[in-house]
């Protein structure tokens, strides 16, 4: 996201922007609960699925998935050593035998053949390339009758004060309320499944307080590095914004399964 002074997150360098997300373990908002919800709404999933999470960051969220389901999850982030981490993880889990992370940006084509994936998953990771167009260039991947579950930033209302209205249309414009969120699915060939807003604890408990310590962590490791601190206060800004602005948007979790 940004500052109030409208640096934007690519403004920074991306391997200082990796140390800093690599030091949580959550890259945005979520939690254990919201992943298991969403995974609620998914069937058909046996040992021989193949799944992928898009944007998998570390692999928080990917090894309650692959903990709660028994076939092949691959992750895939453009940081290697979120990739590094992801893949100690799995192994510290146990899980190496059939949880692999794989270094790649979505903004190429997916090394997955074409209608070989049960599932895709995505939390707040599908901004980086848009929703509508992760919707459309993902479903290709997908077998008829697959699923995509993705978390995304959305309004709850159709008005907003300009404060909070500018700072998503300065960082991420493509945010929308949810009845078009859900139009865009529909649009994309699939068969909305289910919809809810992530709870205030996904942001507040799971994302914000563990950033705290990383935060002060990182400002001692680069003292008067002013890249560092306009990073941090950018985190901060994003964080006093939501708590002042939390009832106007948050994530929304988006289910939906492929047509033929």
């Amino acid at each position: 996201m940004s500052n109030n002074n409208t640096k934007t997150i690519h403004d920074f360098d991306f391997n200082l922007i990796c140390e800093y997300f690599a030091g949580v373990e959550r890259q945005g908002p979520g939690s254990p609960a919201v992943t298991l919800k969403a995974l609620s709404f998914i069937d058909n999933l046996t040992k021989e699925s193949r799944m992928a999470d898009i944007g998998c960051g570390t692999g928080g969220q990917t090894m309650t998935l692959a903990q709660h389901t028994s076939g092949q999850v691959t992750g895939l982030d453009l940081f290697p050593d979120f990739i590094q981490i992801f893949n100690r993880n799995a192994e510290q889990l146990n899980l190496h035998g059939r949880v692999k992370g794989i270094i790649g940006s979505m903004t190429d084509p997916l090394p997955f053949e074409k209608e070989s994936l049960d599932l895709i998953w995505s939390e707040g990771a599908i901004y980086n390339i848009g929703f509508e167009r992760g919707l459309n260039e993902w479903r290709q991947y997908l077998k008829t009758g697959g699923y995509i579950a993705a978390s995304e930033a959305s309004w709850f209302t159709n008005e907003r004060p300009d404060e909070i209205n500018k700072f998503w249309m300065e960082n991420y414009p493509e945010i929308d309320t949810i009845p078009n969120k859900v139009a865009q699915m529909q649009q994309a060939g699939y068969v909305p499944v289910a919809t809810f807003i992530l709870p205030e604890n996904c942001w507040t408990e799971y994302f914000y307080a563990p950033c705290h310590k990383a935060q002060e962590e990182f400002l001692k490791k680069y003292p008067g590095n002013k890249m560092v601190e306009d990073l941090i206060a950018g985190q901060r800004h994003e964080e006093s914004l939501y708590l002042k602005y939390k009832e106007f948007y948050g994530y929304v979790f988006y289910i939906g399964k492929k047509l033929k």
